[in-house]
C-alpha cells in the first residue's frame, strides 16, 4: 500500500462569481487549459445564469479555447470547503469562509451585455492573472 504522505497533493481553486456566466468561466477555462492536471479548477456562482455568455464564448474561441459546452453552476458549501484557493470576481459575493482557505478576490468589470470587443481585455487581464496564479502553485507544490 502506498505511502499517502508521500502522494502528492493536487491544489484546488474555486472560481466565484454571481452569475458563472463571464468572469469565473473564462479563469476555470485558462486554469484548467494551461494546468491540465496539476491543478484541481472549479467555477460557481451565488446566483448562476442559464448559459454563458455568447460574448465570453466568443472571445475565449479566439485564445483557442471553447467553452461553449460549460453549464452555470451554483455555488455550494462542499466547493468552498474542497477548495485551498477561493477567488472571487469583483462582484462582491458573499462566500462561506472556511479557516485554512486562502481568499483572493480579483477586481475585474463584468462582461454581462458586453460584446466580443469589450470583453477581450477582460480575458486577456484573467489569463494574465492565472498564469501568475499558476506559476505561484505549481512553485509551492
Amino acid at each position: 500500500m502506498p505511502d499517502l504522505a508521500s502522494v502528492p497533493s493536487v491544489p484546488s481553486v474555486l472560481f466565484v462569481c454571481v452569475h458563472n456566466a463571464g468572469r469565473s468561466q473564462m479563469a476555470a477555462a485558462f486554469l484548467t487549459h494551461l494546468a491540465a492536471d496539476r491543478v484541481q479548477v472549479r467555477s460557481a456562482g451565488s446566483a448562476p445564469a442559464d448559459t454563458v455568455n455568447p460574448a465570453v464564448v466568443a472571445a475565449m474561441a479566439e485564445s483557442g479555447i471553447d467553452i461553449s459546452a460549460e453549464i452555470p453552476k451554483v455555488l455550494t458549501v462542499d466547493a468552498v470547503r474542497s477548495s485551498d484557493v477561493v477567488i472571487t470576481m469583483g462582484c462582491g459575493d458573499t462566500c462561506p469562509v472556511f479557516p485554512g482557505k486562502r481568499y483572493l478576490d480579483w477586481q475585474l468589470p463584468d462582461p454581462a451585455g458586453q460584446g466580443v470587443a469589450a470583453v477581450r481585455p477582460i480575458r486577456d487581464e484573467i489569463e494574465r492573472r492565472v498564469r501568475d496564479l499558476l506559476a505561484e502553485l505549481t512553485q509551492t507544490t
